[in-house]
């Protein structure tokens, strides 16, 4: 059974940085792109960030670029979510997915963890 479990979700000031964390199990880690995405209260869910199998590769929408940074550590099955300058407009559920090939992607995700709350405030 595939199990994605993050953490690391929180309330903080406009400014400033949070870390995500995301611990698969269940599936050969290494093997496989991961992915980041959020939903806002009222919105749908968005592509945030993806990390191909070794950390080669990665995408990043637009809103986050410059200020996010997907990373993993295969050692330990984690991948990361790097959060600084962050701005009320992130406030969202963040959710890690695993994807079906060793590629990074906006798409092709077939696991999903349950997600952490990141409440920025003004």
């Amino acid at each position: 059974q595939v199990r994605l479990v993050e953490s690391g979700g929180g309330v903080v000031q406009a400014g400033g940085s949070l870390r995500l964390s995301c611990a698969v199990s269940g599936r050969p880690f290494r093997s496989y792109g991961m992915g980041w995405f959020r939903q806002a209260p009222g919105k749908e869910r968005e592509f945030v960030a993806s990390i191909n199998w070794n950390g080669g590769s990665t995408y990043y929408a637009d809103s986050v670029k410059g200020r996010f940074t997907i990373s993993r550590d295969n050692a330990k099955n984690t991948v990361y979510l790097q959060m600084n300058s962050l701005k009320p407009e992130d406030t969202a559920v963040y959710y890690c997915a695993i994807r079906g090939g060793s590629g990074a992607g906006t798409s092709g995700y077939d696991f999903w963890g349950q997600g952490t709350q990141v409440t920025v405030s003004s």
